[in-house]
């Protein structure tokens, strides 16, 4: 005893160390495989450094990280390379470890449930490593072929429980949150268990759904009808519009009377431009064209007036250009499914307020706010007293401009909304120029050279047939209106035969035909 505590302090501590090797650095150790294959930049490393507030994004990421590793297992193993399907699978192991390791650490209750699936993970883990460990020192092919059946079923099994203990804890966070806001009176906590549910909503729509399925969205409702709450509508209808992105999301909408509460909101003169700016993004985002079920439409129609009325004013009195994109968006899907909508819409000198709105570039500055535009006025070209209202605008010098929007980023969801605003002003002209009033301007505002140069040069409409199509459409009707504006070969090319002749010379056209 005497002659160990006369040895070096450090000397002991180094002794012992050898013994008290960490687990998971051993993984890490045996998972680099010292080959010559090349795709070991692939590799996906995490860092452990997080502060408290990313516990959920690191666990998400680390799930990523999981699955993406699953798959390039599934890879490996399809080409029977079973030096890398062992050292995947121990590092796997690793994360897999790690990962429920993080989350103990953070959560403050696990259920039985939960416990239960980690450890039916682990051990499926481990016994994966094992096995794959037993493939890499087999070397006869037919016992190989045997055990890569086992293997697969193991990989199916392994993603099966990574899925379930992913979607348990998915749920678990979830309800954390919401018995926040259930229990709490408190402003802080509820607005830290909103933003919470935001960050959760940001990460798909199944975790909207697990989100709806869990009662978000009445949650959410009971905050927007509480006075109390006033200072955190914004953010608790922006978690509200993440949500409503799935059809859950707008089932429990129509359940707590939702768009009667979205319409006190928008009428409400009280309430903040910030406020009445997300709700406007909430009803954009129940009434997309792109959404398959409607059957919530039908408490909406009962409410339309006024909500469309608040969004006409929302629109006019828009103090930025963020708030009059969402307004407009808003009203733009509105006009695709009631053409009362349309109507209302008249009434409320809406043309006049968009075409002002847009010669201010501090309001109508992107592509994507004249998108909103061009949708409105396209839905309300079916109406024959728009034809007035769009000459007393000054409108057709708008759509003309219209037909050349061009893209300054080149980033793709900026030239798609280029492509759907030419398409769409293009429609607008085919459809006012039943009037003679608006055939005349746009011929007088050379609409029928651009029209051409549209037909003619795929670059002018990069490449898009949906913008040739409305182009040759409204070409068709100007020169009904005014047959002397075109020279014989464009009559002969691009008039005279069949909108599908057309099309397809046009289609294949090369650039030095212009």
């Amino acid at each position: 005893d005497m002659h160990l505590m006369q040895v070096d302090s450090v000397q002991r501590w180094m002794e012992d160390l050898k013994l008290m090797t960490d687990c998971e650095c051993m993984c890490i150790l045996q998972s680099k495989p010292i080959s010559i294959e090349k795709d070991e930049q692939n590799e996906l490393i995490l860092s452990s450094q997080y502060s408290t507030c990313d516990n959920l994004q690191l666990l998400l990421k680390r799930a990523w990280i999981i699955s993406t590793e699953l798959t390039r297992i599934a890879q490996k193993l399809e080409k029977n390379r079973w030096q890398r399907v062992h050292s995947m699978t121990v590092r796997v192991n690793c994360h897999v470890h790690s990962m429920i390791n993080e989350y103990n650490t953070f959560t403050r209750s696990s259920s039985q449930e939960m416990h239960q699936l980690e450890k039916l993970l682990i051990d499926k883990c481990s016994e994966f490593t094992a096995f794959t460990e037993r493939c890499l020192q087999t070397e006869d092919e037919e016992i190989l072929k045997s055990m890569k059946s086992c293997v697969n079923e193991t990989l199916t099994t392994i993603a099966q429980y990574f899925g379930q203990l992913i979607e348990l804890v998915l749920t678990q966070e979830a309800q954390n949150l919401l018995r926040q806001i259930e229990l709490s009176g408190s402003l802080y906590v509820t607005e830290s268990a909103v933003s919470g549910l935001f960050s959760l909503a940001q990460e798909g729509a199944h975790l909207c759904r697990i989100i709806a399925k869990e009662g978000g969205v009445v949650a959410l409702f009971k905050i927007c009808r509480q006075d109390c709450f006033r200072c955190i509508y914004p953010q608790t209808l922006r978690t509200l519009a993440s949500i409503c992105c799935v059809e859950e999301g707008i089932h429990q909408l129509e359940k707590v009377d939702g768009i009667l509460c979205l319409a006190d909101i928008l009428t409400d003169t009280s309430h903040s431009e910030a406020t009445h700016a997300e709700a406007a993004a909430v009803i954009a985002q129940i009434t997309s064209p792109h959404l398959t079920f409607t059957q919530h439409l039908s408490s909406f129609l009962e409410n339309m007036e006024e909500i469309v009325t608040a969004l006409v004013k929302l629109c006019q009195e828009a103090s930025s250009a963020e708030v009059f994109l969402l307004a407009s968006a808003a009203l733009a899907n509105i006009t695709f499914f009631d053409t009362m909508a349309c109507e209302i819409l008249l009434q409320l000198n809406a043309i006049k307020i968009l075409l002002a709105a847009c010669s201010d570039k501090h309001i109508v500055d992107t592509p994507y706010s004249r998108d909103q535009v061009v949708t409105i006025l396209a839905n309300m070209s079916v109406l024959d007293q728009c034809a007035s209202e769009i000459i007393q605008g000054n409108g057709v010098q708008l759509l003309m401009e219209m037909l050349s929007e061009k893209s300054s980023s080149g980033n793709a969801a900026e030239v798609a909304a280029c492509e759907r605003v030419q398409q769409k002003s293009a429609v607008t002209l085919a459809r006012l120029s039943r009037d003679p009033e608006v055939a005349d301007a746009a011929v007088k505002l050379s609409c029928i050279p651009r029209l051409i140069k549209l037909c003619r040069s795929p670059t002018e409409r990069n490449n898009s047939d949906s913008v040739l199509v409305a182009c040759l459409a409204a070409l068709r009707r100007l020169a009904v209106m005014s047959p002397d504006a075109l020279e014989e070969s464009d009559f002969q090319q691009l008039v005279k035969p069949r909108l599908v002749d057309s099309f397809l010379l046009c289609t294949n056209m090369e650039e030095s035909f212009v």
